[in-house]
């Protein structure tokens, strides 16, 4: 360099032809915020809100007059969401979705008098799904399930569980699995993927249920070390597995440090509730025949009453999951499909939280919690579910006049726009 020329100034990081980068990559006004936060009141709802995220986690959700500056100044875009509401992404908890053919027949059969469980001891039910999926390629599965995912996404859904189950053999329990993460790498959700092989008992182990159990947590350790199982869970009925069998398998998730759920207290009291309490469970699933005992005991542990109001439906059930008793000892109620080719067809979250307002008597208000931050307990997470500086950017713009709405209709196409992890991907 030559003497007394000095050296040109360097651009600091963060700096764009002189000016300072914005804290925020993007800013929505004129919002209508149910941020479902407790401390809010109704909804956590913010009336002339605003709503900004950066690198796919929100920065700010809160009323606009309390922004700390000019929005030019805050955020690299900022846009209008024209008064929409706006709610968390919402989270489908349990699900099935991973499955070849259908049951249109048995549901045939079912209105015609036949019980579920009449049609599972002659070989249909789970067995027939079984058959179907077990002669299903991956690619020939993966096929059958995406338009699945992609009616639970346009409808709102950037989070959800998928359980295996309908393989039943380690081959295909793992393709189940393998579909599944698939499923969220091809459509940008979460995908929390649920080792369910204590489903049902299949043929080649007829009557052999315990050494079933036995081959199925050798299983889980194999899939577990392949990275594919996120939870485990059971099927606690008389027409399932045993409380002892279940029992067995939780005990071999616990070695592997995987949390456990439980499909429980569905068609009869066997204490299943309780068991998937001693075990920390994350969640007890169904839970229509759960007694106040078992109840408790999931209040002690913070485990979750999971509500499956498309099963009752489709089933026409008539026992009601102890509400009241949940309520009364704060049990968390999360709201989900329970999206399965026999018993809930259900492809809607925002249905099942409408079918939780008139079968179960949620009020809208406990039934978007119940698909928002309480069905992100029952998968252990807690960076979703809320709007709040900090959590995931996964939320819905609503063409809706009031968030009750999303309870009201029964169908119709009302989410505006899906946003999961600050990127939109529907609309």
């Amino acid at each position: 360099m030559l003497p007394g020329r000095r050296r040109p100034a360097r651009r600091r990081s963060g700096a764009i032809s002189g000016r300072r980068a914005p804290p925020w990559d993007r800013l929505l006004l004129d919002a209508r915020l149910a941020t479902r936060r407790d401390d809010l009141g109704a909804y956590g709802a913010i009336d002339d809100g605003a709503l900004a995220w950066k690198d796919g986690l929100v920065t700010y959700a809160g009323p606009r007059s309390e922004l700390s500056g000019a929005p030019a100044d805050l955020a690299a875009r900022v846009d209008s969401a024209q008064g929409r509401w706006i709610t968390p992404g919402l989270v489908d908890c349990h699900t099935h979705l991973v499955f070849a053919g259908d049951r249109a027949q048995e549901f045939e059969r079912r209105l015609q008098g036949a019980s579920y469980e009449q049609i599972a001891r002659e070989g249909g039910g789970i067995l027939s799904t079984v058959n179907a999926t077990r002669a299903a390629s991956e690619a020939a599965l993966l096929a059958a399930s995406l338009p699945r995912a992609r009616a639970l996404r346009a409808d709102g859904v950037t989070t959800v569980e998928i359980k295996s189950g309908y393989g039943l053999d380690l081959e295909g329990e793992r393709r189940m699995l393998r579909v599944a993460r698939e499923l969220g790498q091809t459509l940008g959700m979460t995908v929390r993927t649920t080792y369910l092989a204590a489903h049902a008992l299949p043929p080649e182990y007829a009557g052999r249920p315990d050494d079933y159990i036995g081959a199925a947590c050798g299983w889980l350790t194999a899939l577990h070390g392949e990275g594919l199982v996120d939870a485990v869970d059971a099927f606690c009925e008389g027409i399932g597995f045993s409380p002892a069998q279940t029992r067995r398998m939780f005990e071999t998730a616990r070695a592997l440090g995987l949390p456990v759920k439980l499909h429980a207290d569905q068609l009869s009291d066997l204490g299943g509730a309780a068991l998937a309490a001693e075990f920390g469970g994350l969640s007890a699933d169904h839970v229509e025949y759960a007694s106040e005992d078992s109840v408790r005991a999931m209040a002690r542990t913070g485990t979750v009453a999971v509500l499956l109001p498309g099963a009752f439906h489709v089933l026409r059930e008539t026992r009601l999951p102890p509400l009241d008793l949940f309520r009364r000892h704060a049990v968390p109620m999360a709201v989900a499909t329970d999206l399965n080719p026999g018993t809930s067809p259900l492809q809607s979250l925002r249905l099942a939280m409408v079918l939780a307002c008139t079968h179960f008597r949620l009020t809208p208000e406990e039934a978007l919690r119940g698909a928002t931050v309480h069905a992100a307990q029952a998968l252990g997470l807690h960076d979703r579910g809320r709007l709040a500086p900090g959590q995931r950017a996964d939320f819905v713009q609503w063409n809706i006049g009031h968030p009750a709405e999303l309870c009201y209709w029964l169908a119709g196409d009302l989410a505006h726009s899906v946003v999961i992890a600050g990127r939109r991907v529907c609309d």
